[in-house]
């Protein structure tokens, strides 16, 4: 298409300053999933986009593109929301540029409608969880993961991904991370990627990946079963997603265990 007008709501994942007055915005819609643009004057005009560009912020934009080869330009950006809580305390807002930048790495340009909308609603309903939450590591493991389930990288947690079988009574089973989940026993000692974790630690996880984001707050997890849980996640996500995230070592500070709450 030579030329193409979207009007849309918009989260803003990431900004770059762009020569001496311009920024490039990345954009997550639900109509495109992930889009780039150009803001003229964004810089140098305060009046220009009324302070509605920053990270994480709830925009209705108007965008641009001219040719296929160009960039798109954004032509007008309103604010819809700020998500001023997640501003209130730094482990919020840590927690929120992270999952932001999940996406803003993992998110497609274009695709199904139906695949880009869920990426979009889950990325906007989990910054409000956010903002109004007590921010931990169990949230912070729980979101990670319903991120990647929602952008394509969904382990399986129930049955063994080797010979459908479900997981039995047995108090441990494997996980394959390699094999993007659990194992049974036999199929567990031909793994050579395979981690051992508590049943009770997989059913936490399966409950975060199928209720309402609304519930996660519900899901418990003692000590040893979310050291399992975020060793679990951290390890499926580097193997099959390969994310180097600038945002994980803040937030991993501002968690760390025996520290408040900031």
């Amino acid at each position: 298409m030579a030329y193409r007008r979207i009007r849309s709501e918009a989260i803003l994942l990431r900004l770059v300053d762009f020569g001496e007055s311009d920024r490039i915005v990345h954009l997550l819609c639900p109509e495109v999933g992930r889009l780039t643009a150009i803001a003229k004057g964004a810089r140098r005009s305060v009046k220009r986009f009324g302070g509605s560009l920053d990270l994480c912020n709830l925009l209705r934009v108007q965008v641009e593109k001219r040719r296929p080869t160009s960039m798109a330009r954004i032509d007008q950006a309103i604010l819809v929301h700020p998500f001023l809580g997640l501003r209130e305390r730094p482990a919020r807002f840590a927690l929120a540029c992270y999952l932001v930048e999940i996406v803003d790495r993992m998110a497609p340009e274009d695709g199904p409608r139906a695949d880009l909308e869920a990426i979009y609603y889950f990325l906007r309903s989990a910054l409000r969880l956010i903002e109004t939450q007590p921010v931990d590591t169990r949230l912070q493991v729980l979101l990670e993961l319903r991120a990647l389930s929602v952008l394509g990288l969904r382990p399986e947690l129930r049955q063994c991904v080797a010979c459908g079988r479900e997981t039995g009574p047995e108090p441990r089973v494997s996980f394959g991370v390699a094999d993007g989940g659990v194992l049974c026993g036999a199929c567990g000692l031909r793994s050579e990627s395979r981690l051992e974790v508590h049943l009770g630690t997989l059913r936490a996880l399966s409950q975060g990946l199928e209720m309402p984001l609304s519930g996660l707050a519900r899901i418990r997890m003692d000590p040893e079963a979310l050291m399992e849980a975020k060793g679990l996640v951290t390890r499926f996500q580097r193997f099959h997603a390969g994310l180097d995230l600038r945002s994980e070592q803040v937030l991993e500070e501002l968690l760390a265990p025996g520290r408040a709450e900031i």
